[in-house]
């Protein structure tokens, strides 16, 4: 295995991360999480070994093959800290996208955002991952709407994970209960939007 080799394994992974982040269903990510840990490990002990056995006639590329193994099995390993980076740059890439389907849903644009889930017009860019569908709550009453967005959706057991928009002030108290209830995993990230977690 050469540098360029090396070079387009991260390249792979980079994009098998986005991948599975926005595409894939929980169930698939979770076996995908074991067998890339494992071969990341495995792969990573036979160049320990390796270089054990070189002693003082190593190379640079073993070095550099044990340093990228590292760092691919540990943010393998430890997936959230990749999805964090992700989760990040993608609230702020679609934003405005994001904004646009609020203000069409607060306007009753389309007919098919009613109260409930509802499937986005369109299947690029991905705005709520596991389908790109929403969740709409409308408050007739008030004349308010809550829409969210799945950061991460929630399969089986494992927790799910979303940006609300709400202009609704009863459900705007439910998210600081779950905010102060939790602040770790659930926060305002500005006016009318917060980032939820939910089991």
């Amino acid at each position: 295995m050469n540098k360029r080799t090396l070079f387009y394994l991260i390249i792979g992974w980079c994009i098998l991360t986005l991948i599975q982040y926005y595409l894939l269903p929980y169930f698939i990510v979770t076996l995908l999480w074991l067998g890339l840990s494992l071969g990341f490990l495995v792969i990573l002990l036979i160049e320990i070994i390796k270089l054990i056995k070189e002693g003082k006639s190593t190379t640079k590329l073993r070095i550099l093959k044990i340093i990228t193994f590292s760092i691919l099995f540990y943010l393998t390993f430890n997936p959230w800290l990749v999805h964090g980076l992700i989760e990040k740059v993608d609230w702020k890439v679609f934003y405005s996208k994001r904004m646009e389907i609020v203000e069409q849903v607060k306007q009753d644009k389309f007919g098919s955002y009613k109260s409930g889930v509802s499937k986005l017009p369109f299947q690029f860019p991905i705005l709520s991952n596991g389908g790109n569908e929403v969740v709409i709550y409308r408050n007739k009453r008030a004349n308010t709407v809550t829409v969210n967005f799945w950061v991460y959706r929630n399969f089986f057991s494992a927790p799910s994970t979303s940006f609300v928009y709400t202009n609704d002030r009863e459900e705007m108290i439910e998210l600081h209960k779950q905010i102060s209830n939790n602040p770790e995993h659930n926060w305002k990230i500005k006016d009318n939007w917060y980032r939820t977690w939910q089991e």
